[in-house]
């Protein structure tokens, strides 16, 4: 059985300013079950919008948007998440940050890791989340 991907798109397409050429998805669901998540920020997944530029709390919950919707369409759910990573680029946002993943994915209890870098691959980012799920059978 060959992996699912599912959003596939190039980075020449993504970041015309960066002289790139790579082929990469959202997700991949791994043997039908395992679903990793490309780290999700403030873009709206449809349109490349960026949401929220200057915001955390919306950049925030656009990423956990898409989180949801693309776990959706890998036949998952957010209570299959079994670990999320969390980058932002200021800790004065973690409370912010944390209090919406919260919400979002109260009563999962997934392992977390809370990484503050120096940035993101665009300046407007200011979060960004990634999971890995696993689908139960």
């Amino acid at each position: 059985m060959k992996h699912t991907r599912i959003r596939t798109f190039n980075t020449k397409q993504t970041y015309p300013e960066q002289n790139l050429d790579n082929d990469l998805c959202q997700a991949v669901v791994a043997r039908g079950r395992t679903v990793f998540l490309r780290g999700q920020i403030g873009q709206n997944l449809d349109t490349s919008e960026n949401v929220g530029v200057g915001d955390v709390a919306a950049q925030t919950e656009q990423a956990m948007y898409n989180i949801d919707m693309l776990l959706k369409e890998a036949g998952g759910e957010l209570e299959d998440i079994c670990k999320i990573t969390i980058y932002i680029i200021d800790p004065r946002y973690r409370e912010t940050v944390y209090r919406i993943v919260g919400k979002w994915l109260k009563g999962v209890y997934p392992v977390s890791t809370g990484i503050v870098v120096s940035a993101l691959a665009r300046p407007e980012w200011m979060v960004e989340v990634d999971a890995t799920a696993v689908i139960p059978d």
